[in-house]
């Protein structure tokens, strides 16, 4: 445990350094003018600090040796950028190469340093998730949440290449799927999966749906394990939601509506809109073998419903749009039962007559499940109507 924390906090001294030489780098390729090379320059302070601290630092990592070269060059051109001060042809050329050259080497700096930090976080989290014990379990879901971010951020294929050696894939569904493991652990794990799909879903969409980690994430029964399931089913679409129905899950799903927590329910109805959309006709009849609709009524009855019909009263489009919004805000599960339907109908799932079938069973539950004439009235409308999802 003491070599980690002196290693640790090593890291952390380096990072602190690197960070400040990247964002100094970034600045440098906006603006690689003349006025750069002052001697209060922010960026030339922390090419110094980062100079003082080498023998110290990047002596010591051969991974940043090709840093050290490119600072070196950085150094040299500021160098003959600050001695071409002079106001003739020869200067002002002089000033013009020195400038280019700065904002290249800073963008090879840049990319440079972003790579040994993605080597280190990698690094750090695979020991981490190997190794619990080694580590507290709010620094590893830090860790996991600081990988997530640096993987929304786009593409990347040297970052892709460093994931897919550490093969951390697989050991993030493993914990994801491990019922002995933290919950906050396994729940974060699942959102960097979800994130390298995003990522690159060529890739990284296969391991998924041959593993089991739609099993693991439904398994979790929390609202943010769900959040990560419908965030699934947007990116991988029909595919992920065969394996859903095949698995056997979508009884498991909709049952988390009957659940107390108001946050689970809530994601899992945003979740079954995501499965209304994308499920084929296998899927949307297990949901409706679950007395989904009875269960949507319901919820559609109860405080936190309401009828989106009556928002009808705005006559211009976008007040009504906001309208909607606000009233959703406060009743999640106003006019549900339409709003899947209504998922089915524009949906990328079904055939036409297989919509016709669907939209039908739903209006003659709909008129059993009511409680009222008048409620089975208003639902009816908005079924044959269409409500906006």
């Amino acid at each position: 445990m003491m070599e980690y924390t002196t290693s640790k906090e090593g890291i952390t001294r380096v990072l602190k350094v690197l960070e400040a030489l990247k964002q100094a780098s970034h600045d440098l390729q906006t603006h690689p003018s003349p006025n750069s090379a002052e001697s209060n320059s922010p960026a030339l302070k922390a090419l110094l600090e980062l100079e003082t601290e080498s023998d110290t630092i990047l002596s010591k990592d051969p991974l940043l040796s090709t840093l050290s070269e490119h600072l070196a060059s950085l150094k040299s051109l500021f160098d003959t950028l600050q001695r071409s001060c002079g106001h003739g042809i020869r200067s002002f050329l002089t000033r013009r190469v020195s400038t280019q050259s700065i904002s290249r080497v800073a963008g090879s700096i840049e990319s440079e340093i972003q790579a040994w930090i993605d080597r280190e976080s990698i690094d750090r989290l695979m020991k981490g998730l190997k190794d619990p014990l080694q580590i507290e379990e709010d620094e590893l879901v830090g860790l996991l949440s600081q990988f997530e971010d640096r993987v929304l951020q786009g593409f990347n294929r040297e970052l892709q290449d460093l994931v897919l050696k550490s093969k951390i894939f697989c050991l993030l569904e493993r914990i994801s799927c491990d019922p002995s493991c933290s919950r906050k652990v396994r729940e974060q794990c699942a959102f960097v999966v979800s994130a390298l799909i995003r990522f690159n879903k060529d890739v990284f969409v296969g391991q998924v749906l041959m593993g089991r980690l739609i099993h693991g994430v439904v398994s979790m029964a929390s609202w943010k394990s769900m959040k990560v399931l419908c965030s699934l089913i947007k990116s991988i679409k029909s595919p992920l939601v065969d394996e859903i129905e095949s698995n056997g899950e979508i009884p498991k799903i909709i049952s988390f509506l009957d659940y107390k927590d108001l946050h689970l329910r809530v994601v899992t109805m945003d979740c079954i809109l995501e499965i209304g959309y994308f499920g084929r006709k296998e899927a949307i009849e297990a949901m409706l073998r679950e007395a989904l609709i009875k269960k949507l009524v319901e919820l559609q009855r109860s405080k936190l419903g309401g009828d989106l019909i009556d928002i009808g009263m705005f006559d211009d489009e976008k007040e009504k749009g906001k309208g909607e919004t606000r009233f959703l805000e406060n009743h999640p599960f106003a006019s549900c039962v339409a709003r899947f339907a209504v998922q089915l109908e524009v949906g990328e799932g079904l055939r036409q007559r297989e919509r016709r079938a669907f939209k039908q069973e739903i209006l003659n539950t709909v008129r059993n499940a009511c409680v009222s004439k008048a409620e089975a009235a208003t639902i009816v409308a908005e079924v044959l109507w269409g409500s906006s999802p």
